[in-house]
């Protein structure tokens, strides 16, 4: 399968499917107290660029992540979604490599995010991509259901 990924506004019909989709699996697996959903009006906001992963130029949407711009230097990981048929692809780390390319093209000194602390998966992808766990950032509360990573961003890396 060829996997094509690009920047999209997200408001599409089948963007807003993905996040329903996104949100219902979150739901599944957290209570909604610890769940932290951005929507996709929030994520046509100018502070957000969100990267979607599509099977070849165009076709099926097949995930997605975001950069949500913070005051400091801090960007935030947000979003990140493989749907079930395509995960196993390396789409999650593909799209982080181009989240934290931005990110650095846009001065950030460090990525952050939040997560559920059962998701597997996901952990498996951040720390692949340098990202350690931490504590709590940007004012999310600390939950047993939560946790949080973080990786710097040095100007040589």
């Amino acid at each position: 399968m060829t996997v094509a990924i690009g920047v999209e506004c997200p408001l599409t019909d089948d963007m807003r499917a993905l996040i329903a989709e996104l949100n219902a699996a979150l739901l599944s697996l957290t209570p909604p107290e610890a769940c932290f959903h951005m929507s996709v009006e929030d994520m046509a906001g100018n502070d957000t660029t969100v990267f979607v992963a599509r099977n070849g130029d165009g076709g099926e949407l097949l995930g997605c992540g975001a950069l949500l711009r913070h005051p400091g230097g801090v960007g935030e990981v947000k979003r990140m979604y493989t749907r079930p048929e395509a995960r196993g692809l390396g789409i999650g780390g593909r799209i982080l490599e181009r989240i934290e390319a931005l990110a650095r093209s846009e001065g950030f000194t460090r990525l952050v995010l939040e997560t559920g602390n059962t998701y597997k998966a996901a952990e498996r992808v951040y720390q692949r991509a340098g990202f350690r766990r931490c504590g709590p950032v940007l004012g999310y509360p600390d939950t047993p259901y939560t946790a949080f990573f973080e990786k710097p961003l040095l100007s040589n890396a």
